[in-house]
């Protein structure tokens, strides 16, 4: 059944403004839908968590449907849903629980620098896993010599989040847990591009954020209970103990977490579907997949007849994520000419630091990123080619 693109689009107000927004990658629009239960949320009333009035019981069923909701969404389970601002607060939160001196963390150039700083400050012994900077690929092979006994934690992306790179992330898990070592994944880009079954993948903990996939600034860890009852984070005295609190500090942001639950509602409504939301999500999200990657294939052929475009890396399996110098022009020209032109993209190493050291273009200013998601049509690509080829 063909990927109902009008209907999806026509959820977004911001799309009205004429813009083709190519800058997912950073962020996504926010629909009808996550607006409206934000606004009801605060228009109800809100308190904080555990009191005995109604306004604080809206907010404790608030928080146990975001859990929920996350928990679909990725194939986990509500009680091991950790919230937060971000994923990056999370994701030090953790490292500091998880690992320190005496251990060892392997991590790689692939990721987004909120999955590689937060493990190599925490004391522990730091091991890099390399990126093929022609193909952009991240070798299986390397982590058997990288994964040792002292390997406490892996960690690694599901998907890159400037070329794309879907990396074999089940094949690192299983070298990692034979080692009986933990794997954390970076779900941050690869949870709007596609189902996502955090078990298949062999995760550990996956973390995602929820303003990459329609929803508001909320991050979230998602991991098995049982799991994360073997961990101690530090906590203020008096704050829960139970699991996933202990790991939340301080008070959540309800409304936006209500936000959050109407998000993965609207991604399991996009394509037709039935069953359970965990099964629509799946449906909806494979045709999502399906229509970027059609997308997708249009832009990168048009930009490789570019004699003056340079796209980099060749991954096999990848998202819809592109990223490419122009020849005479700086990457922040190159965004500027675009934005004038109506086509949002972003310039610049997109915190993926590791990873533009590898292919040699951080010190020059990095390169532009163009990303496809679900409501993008073939119009943005279109004006997108048209803009970068002016500039040949």
């Amino acid at each position: 059944m063909p990927f109902p693109l009008e209907s999806v689009r026509s959820s977004y107000p911001a799309l009205a403004d004429g813009f083709a927004y190519l800058d997912g990658a950073a962020g996504t629009q926010t629909p009808q839908p996550v607006i409206d239960a934000i606004s009801a949320a605060y228009r109800a009333g809100l308190g904080n968590v555990g009191g005995a009035f109604p306004a604080s019981r809206r907010a404790d069923e608030i928080v146990a449907a975001c859990r929920a909701a996350v928990a679909d969404l990725v194939g986990g389970d509500p009680g091991g849903v950790i919230l937060g601002p971000n994923m990056t607060t999370l994701t030090y939160r953790l490292a500091r629980a998880l690992t320190g001196p005496g251990d060892e963390v392997v991590v790689s150039r692939l990721d987004h620098d909120a999955n590689v700083r937060p493990w190599t400050q925490t004391g522990a012994a730091v091991r890099w896993a390399e990126v093929d900077p022609v193909t952009g690929e991240l070798p299986v092979e390397q982590y058997a010599d990288l994964i040792g006994e002292r390997t406490k934690v892996v960690a690694v992306t599901a998907a890159s989040n400037i070329i794309g790179t879907r990396p074999d992330v089940p094949a690192i898990a299983e070298l990692a847990h034979r080692a009986g070592a933990l794997l954390y994944v970076d779900g941050v880009h690869a949870t709007p591009h596609g189902p996502v079954d955090m078990r298949a993948l062999g995760a550990d903990f996956y973390a995602t954020s929820a303003y990459k996939w329609s929803g508001p600034h909320v991050g979230a860890v998602v991991a098995d209970p049982a799991l994360l009852e073997t961990v101690r984070p530090a906590k203020l005295r008096p704050s829960p103990d139970t699991v996933p609190e202990r790991f939340e500090t301080g008070t959540s942001a309800f409304a936006d977490l209500a936000g959050v639950t109407a998000a993965v509602d609207h991604l399991a409504a996009m394509a037709p579907g039935s069953g359970t939301r965990r099964e629509r999500l799946l449906t909806s999200m494979a045709a999502a997949e399906e229509h970027e990657q059609e997308l997708f294939a249009a832009m990168t052929a048009g930009l490789e007849t570019m004699p003056h475009v340079t796209l980099y890396g060749k991954p096999a399996r990848r998202t819809a994520t592109a990223y490419f110098t122009v020849a005479g022009h700086t990457p922040r020209q190159v965004a500027e000419h675009l934005a004038g032109l109506g086509v949002n993209v972003w310039s610049g190493h997109n915190y993926a630091w590791e990873l533009t050291g590898a292919l040699g273009v951080r010190e020059s200013g990095g390169a532009v990123r163009a990303g496809l998601v679900h409501y993008n049509d073939g119009s943005d690509v279109t004006r997108l080619l048209e803009g970068v080829a002016r500039l040949a």
